[in-house]
């Protein structure tokens, strides 16, 4: 892990880009917002910037209204000593930013703890890559730490979301202990643990239960139960007034099926666009076919951004898990 070196291009630096993947989530975001308070008690200029816009579910984290978004000319990009992109190290996940930040920051280096891809583009040198961790979160409460920043209740805040959401309120830890140190420490400081709960895996609303009463009925069922297919349309989403982020929990909900043992679900978000997202109770590796696909991720949660006929990727989706499933059994 390049901790040190990285500590040492943070240091250096005057003016920083902060960013993370498109439709960012709870790791990312709260990776990002972490590391932005703690910049600003050292009276360094940093930006968050990021490829789209941020899910008002996460509005109640301090530093929300901060965030930009790529808006090509319309939102120059001046230059920068150093861009930290947070919990991805799959430069697809940030074009077109990415090509902008590449003209613009002096450096470029991704803070994250999924695997390199195999098929995929590699990282820039340099960068903080440590799979081991349960969550971006934590290797950005290292890096604070070791900045000799104290922390305070925002950057607690920020560092407990990302914690909390990419752990599933702790259930995923990877045998190791350091979340549930990390968050120990956290709430010393005044952060609402039940809020950020609430944000991050409650407050639904009318509608996404509509939606969720019509999406669940119609899942797939493969392979004597074992593999659950549910592809969510653009049209119910508008007709249900939702935002895209709010179909980000349908898979694990499938998933809590007894006998499933890997969930599949096709958000489709625009003609012939879609995005994959596979999750494993731990009998099917997943990652391997995310990344034939395109896509990447974790070992059993993993994902893809996909073009092309919804039949044949469906088809293709299915049969690779099938293999995998017989291989397993």
């Amino acid at each position: 892990m390049n901790l040190d070196s990285v500590i040492e291009k943070i240091r250096r630096a005057r003016h920083l880009i902060l960013s993370t993947h498109r439709h960012c989530d709870g790791d990312g975001l709260g990776a990002q917002l972490a590391l932005y308070h703690a910049l600003r008690k050292t009276k360094k200029e940093a930006r968050l910037l990021n490829v789209d816009k941020t899910p008002k579910k996460y509005s109640f984290l301090a530093g929300f209204d901060d965030i930009q978004f790529f808006e090509g000319a319309f939102d120059p990009i001046t230059p920068v000593d150093l861009a930290l992109i947070f919990d991805t190290n799959d430069r697809r996940l940030l074009g077109p930013l990415y090509q902008e930040l590449k003209r613009y920051a002096k450096e470029i280096v991704f803070v994250d703890h999924h695997p390199i891809l195999s098929q995929g583009p590699e990282p820039t040198p340099g960068s903080i890559i440590e799979p081991s961790a349960a969550s971006t979160g934590e290797i950005v409460y290292n890096i604070i730490k070791k900045l000799n920043v104290e922390l305070n209740n925002d950057i607690a805040q920020a560092l407990y979301t990302s914690i909390a959401f990419d752990t599933h309120l702790f259930r995923y830890i990877r045998n190791s202990s350091a979340s549930h140190a990390i968050a120990a420490e956290l709430l010393k400081h005044r952060i609402n643990t039940e809020q950020i709960h609430r944000h991050l895996f409650g407050n639904q609303t009318v509608h996404k239960t509509a939606f969720m009463s019509k999406a669940l009925g119609s899942i797939e069922y493969h392979d004597n139960h074992k593999i659950a297919f549910l592809k969510v349309s653009l049209k119910d989403l508008m007709a249900h007034g939702l935002e895209i982020d709010e179909t980000r929990d349908i898979v694990d909900m499938i998933l809590n099926i007894e006998t499933i043992e890997a969930a599949v679900v096709f958000r489709e978000d625009g003609p012939r666009q879609f995005k994959l997202s596979i999750r494993s109770k731990g009998k099917i590796e997943v990652h391997g076919v995310a990344e034939s696909l395109g896509g990447g991720g974790h070992l059993f949660s993993a994902g893809a951004y996909l073009k092309g006929d919804y039949e044949e990727l469906k088809n293709q989706t299915i049969n690779l898990l099938s293999h995998r499933l017989k291989a397993a059994s």
